[in-house]
């Protein structure tokens, strides 16, 4: 409810910052998802029009809706076929990391513009909003490589366990949406809080 609170405090400008920086990390995630697709061979992300850096062709309707209210939310998942793929097995990994690859490159831009701003800028809008942008881009590829559908990391998961563990992957395909529902709202915001503070921290230090 941190969004919602935000509203209700009058924090305008935090609210803007914040709703614009998840907006535009996760285009940006989706478009890496449907580039990779792209240059594995599978023409199914550009013919579906995702292949843009158009927020409006990313976001989903009830995922944009949750990002509002609680400030938790997803994109609308890039089609593929895997048939079409290049690599059969690795192809769909390939795929599902570059999400996360692009989250992770953006922390990285976000931070090395951020350690060389003006200490005056400090506490502006655009030093908000870059430091915003590092933490979410650090957040999301963090909670996308978490290996449960339909995250990214279901997909890295797949291609790394052998045979005989598929059925694993099958359990999380089945139940999958609904333990993650229940990470979000239980589990997950008490520990990828801290743990992409650090992150971003490490980021910093790593540019600096």
């Amino acid at each position: 409810m941190y969004m919602i609170s935000l509203l209700i405090h009058g924090q305008y400008s935090d609210f803007i910052i914040i709703v614009l920086a998840i907006v535009l990390a996760i285009a940006l995630h989706e478009f890496g998802h449907a580039a990779a697709d792209e240059l594995q061979g599978d023409p199914t992300a550009r013919l579906a029009g995702r292949l843009t850096l158009n927020p409006l062709r990313h976001l989903d309707p009830f995922g944009t809706i949750l990002i509002v209210l609680v400030g938790f939310g997803w994109g609308k998942p890039v089609p593929m076929t895997p048939s079409k793929l290049r690599s059969p097995r690795f192809g769909a990994a390939v795929v599902g990391a570059a999400g996360p690859f692009v989250n992770v490159i953006l922390a990285f831009i976000s931070g090395a513009i951020l350690v060389r701003m003006d200490p005056a800028t400090f506490g502006s809008l655009s030093y908000r909003f870059v430091s915003e942008f590092l933490y979410l881009n650090v957040l999301l590829a963090i909670l996308n490589l978490l290996p449960i559908p339909p995250l990214d990391g279901s997909r890295i998961l797949s291609a790394v366990l052998p045979p005989s563990k598929q059925h694993i992957v099958f359990f999380l395909d089945q139940y999958g949406f609904v333990i993650l529902l229940l990470a979000a709202f239980l589990i997950l915001p008490n520990i990828l809080g801290p743990i992409s503070t650090s992150a971003s921290k490490l980021v910093l230090r790593l540019v600096s």
